[in-house]
């Protein structure tokens, strides 16, 4: 039998690349501090030799494992893999490794994917929303994990976050549907039980309500989980309701879309007969016919601020600041002015 061939060491790429094995550190952790031709030239030598950085070592020099962990409610909603993407490309530019749970909105699962990746030894959490039990909190704190919120934004919480309000964007939005004479309105929301940004988006329509002079209790809801087919079968339970609502505003993008298949199905013409509206701005709101009004929701720029204020946390560099991601009503054809009706 041959002998094994031994891998490939920091001294063997700083003899290949003509450096120290200093330099060659700073171009693995560092490259920014390297002039290009060196960083080329280490690089070069780092790939034909096949050198693979001895990442336990980082991890005790530093004390940190260099990993992020990150719970979402779902892997099936569109809005989060916008988020996620950015997310991860910065933590990627800066060093660090991302991991991802999906909670399937369950608040027991996610507490069990919080304690798995500590015990992981990530070294700080992105979390979604603010409903969960105290407790997880104080064991993050015991921990001294840091953690940060996003998709919502709230500075009077103690925890840090980056995000927009929900109440106030979907208010908005309600405000538009009211100034077009719409009376009488129904919402599809997600269930807002431990999720408080549909919560706060029930919120928002109620309080544009009451700031209108309409009756806030009168509104009629339905919750449901984000999918189109529900989306489409709380649309068609509206549509029996007497006197039929002329506007339907929904949770999200994705329960609007079934809430227009439906319509269609239906034969009912949109937004001559009833306006359907939605929230995210993700691409099936462009798509489908005819396209939605929405809440544009900067989902990047939300995922890439997130990323750069938790990294700020972990290093020390800040204890963790909550940062306001401005949203936009985005007018399309599924609103019109309310239909004359007696």
């Amino acid at each position: 039998m041959g002998k094994t061939r031994s891998a490939p060491t920091l001294n063997d790429v700083a003899k290949a690349a003509g450096v120290s094995t200093a330099t060659v550190s700073r171009c693995l952790n560092s490259p920014e501090q390297v002039i290009e031709t060196t960083r080329k030239r280490v690089m070069h030598a780092v790939e034909s030799l096949g050198y693979t950085p001895n990442f336990a070592a980082r991890v005790m020099a530093a004390n940190r494992s260099f990993t992020i962990g990150a719970i979402i409610p779902t892997m099936d909603n569109a809005i989060f893999a916008r988020g996620l993407q950015e997310f991860q490309d910065q933590l990627r530019e800066s060093g660090y490794t991302l991991l991802v749970s999906s909670s399937a909105y369950d608040p027991d699962i996610e507490q069990e994917q919080i304690r798995a990746l500590v015990a992981r030894g990530a070294d700080g959490l992105l979390l979604i929303g603010f409903a969960r039990d105290a407790g997880i909190y104080k064991y993050l704190e015991q921990h001294q994990i840091p953690s940060l919120v996003a998709w919502s934004y709230d500075p009077t919480m103690p925890r840090p976050s980056v995000g927009f309000s929900n109440t106030d964007a979907m208010g908005e939005l309600a405000q538009r549907v009211i100034s077009a004479g719409h009376r009488r309105i129904a919402m599809i929301s997600g269930k807002t039980q431990g999720n408080d940004r549909a919560q706060s988006r029930v919120e928002g329509v109620k309080q544009a309500m009451a700031d209108n002079d309409l009756d806030a209790d009168a509104l009629t809801l339905i919750e449901t989980t984000y999918d189109i087919e529900k989306g489409a079968d709380a649309f068609r339970q509206l549509m029996d309701v007497r006197p039929r609502p002329t506007a339907v505003i929904c949770g999200n993008d994705v329960l609007a879309a079934g809430a227009l298949r439906e319509a269609h199905r239906l034969g009912i013409q949109i937004p001559d007969q009833v306006s359907i509206t939605g929230f995210d701005d993700i691409e099936l709101a462009e798509i489908v016919s005819p396209a939605l009004t929405t809440v544009h929701v900067p989902h990047r720029e939300m995922g890439r601020k997130a990323a750069l204020e938790l990294i700020e946390m972990v290093e020390g560099k800040s204890e963790g600041r909550s940062i306001c991601i401005n949203t936009r009503l985005v007018i399309r054809h599924s609103l019109a002015a309310a239909p004359d009706r007696s």
